[in-house]
């Protein structure tokens, strides 16, 4: 009976020291691992991936230049050229080498008579006045909900790239990057980032339409037309996500297009008789402010209705009482 024993004794034994050994290098392997592991890394499952973050493209000039220029007009030319000479003038924003971005809202194939698409007359006007500043190159970009080149053509746009030699950028999958904010709803999104690689001045230039969704679509609005992925899953929290844009991207200037208003039926349009000349351009530096006169002023609309302007006011993101921002209105 002692033999019997004395194995049991012995593989016992042996169990424990190799469950021992195996216990000691498991510890150490673990306790390697995280001397290794530091947030810097990126290892798929265990961290969510680091986005990248735009720099500011906002001016440092002096409090005493208007921040908010309204302009009545006839024609988009002259009245744009008086926004913008009513805030100082394109000088103010470019300066000479500068590559600047126009993002302009073309997000479906439509005529630019019905509203819907930023209009090729205003693209025009600002591009001259950026080149006449002393850009070294303009880039017009957008991601449409329809095919992008057949939006960039119907709308007239492409035509006037061609004219004044702009680049076109049509997003293509190589053209995201993931960006990472802070937002109330945007975290961490795709964003069309290939723009943006080498920009120095970024330049938002809306139409001012009614909107389904969010009540109106104007110069914040506008940078949902840079996110990727399936965006439409934001449609139930909109007002949340354009209250965040002005975290996504802070640009040198908007101009909000205010010549022919989509009064209804927006965003996508259809009608002629649901666009209403209004023969007004808003610019500035606050996107909040030149929203809020949009909606007030030219869609004709209670401004209480507008949630996500209420949402950016209150965190601090722009002033949506733009009667109390430094402004200028003029009559072409």
């Amino acid at each position: 009976m002692s033999e019997p024993d004395s194995e049991a004794a012995i593989t016992r034994r042996e169990f424990l020291i190799r469950a021992g050994g195996a216990g000691a290098l498991i510890a150490g392997s673990v306790l390697a691992g995280r001397a290794l592991w530091t947030p810097e890394h990126y290892l798929p499952g265990f961290q969510q991936e680091r986005g990248l973050h735009l720099p500011s493209y906002k001016i440092d000039d002096p409090k005493t230049l208007p921040t908010l220029a309204i302009a009545h007009g006839q024609t988009h030319e002259k009245t744009i050229n008086a926004a913008i000479g009513a805030l100082g003038g394109m000088e103010r924003f470019i300066e000479k080498g500068d590559i600047v971005v126009i993002k302009p809202n073309v997000a479906f194939d439509r005529s630019a008579a019905l509203g819907a698409t930023t209009h090729p007359d205003a693209l025009r006007a600002v591009a001259r006045l950026v080149l006449a500043a002393g850009a070294a190159k303009i880039l017009v970009a957008d991601n449409p909900i329809n095919s992008p080149a057949g939006c960039f053509l119907k709308s007239g746009l492409r035509a006037v790239a061609d004219e004044l030699n702009l680049s076109l950028l049509y997003p293509d999958s190589n053209s995201f990057a993931q960006i990472q904010m802070e937002g109330e709803i945007l975290k961490n999104w795709a964003f069309f980032n290939e723009p943006f690689k080498h920009a120095t001045k970024v330049i938002g230039l809306a139409p001012c339409k009614d909107h389904n969704l969010c009540h109106a679509s104007m110069t914040m609005k506008n940078w949902y037309g840079l996110l990727g992925g399936r965006r439409n899953q934001f449609h139930q929290h909109i007002h949340s996500v354009v209250s965040d844009f002005p975290l996504m991207i802070q640009p040198t200037l908007v101009i909000l297009d205010g010549m022919s208003v989509l009064m209804k039926n927006g965003p996508t349009g259809g009608r002629l008789s649901d666009v209403k000349p209004m023969g007004t351009v808003v610019a500035g530096t606050d996107m909040v402010a030149v929203d809020s006169y949009g909606f007030t002023n030219l869609l004709e609309r209670n401004l209480d209705d507008l949630t996500y302007i209420h949402k950016a006011h209150e965190r601090g993101l722009g002033n949506k009482n733009w009667k109390e921002t430094l402004y200028r209105e003029v009559q072409v």
